[in-house]
């Protein structure tokens, strides 16, 4: 996928690849400041959270979609090891989330779903910018 082809915007009510993965970085940027571990580019994705005007080709506050698969890439090592550091009784601590209350295993299990969807959608999203390979064989 191009940079070019990560801005195409489905013709329904959607986002663009460029977005989707901005946005799974913008949540594990929450997640690895929650557990000690902020990444370095966590105030630039902010521009991705939940609820942002969508991207376009026009947009002049996009990060460049390699930047975003490096930082991708970056965060999995860094969520592996913080997570592995969890113990359990830090998984069952209380914690404020948007939903109400809950542990911070809880919200880390919300937030595993939450990913899950997103990246559900990149195979759409792949076959809007004309990939039509197989991902997985």
């Amino acid at each position: 996928i191009s940079h070019i082809e990560s801005l195409l915007q489905p013709p329904f009510r959607a986002n663009c690849f460029n977005w989707v993965l901005g946005h799974i970085l913008s949540s594990r940027a929450l997640v690895l400041q929650k557990l000690g571990s902020p990444p370095p580019w966590q105030a630039q994705t902010k521009r991705y959270e939940r609820g942002s005007a969508p991207l376009t080709v026009e947009s002049t506050d996009v990060i460049d979609f390699i930047t975003l698969l490096k930082w991708l890439g970056e965060s999995q090592k860094q969520l592996s090891t913080a997570l592995k550091a969890l113990s359990d009784e830090q998984l069952s601590t209380p914690q404020s989330a948007e939903a109400g209350s809950t542990t911070l295993g809880e919200w880390l299990m919300f937030l595993a779903w939450h990913e899950s969807y997103h990246s559900g959608q990149t195979e759409q999203l792949r076959q809007l910018a004309g990939k039509d390979d197989s991902v997985i064989a």
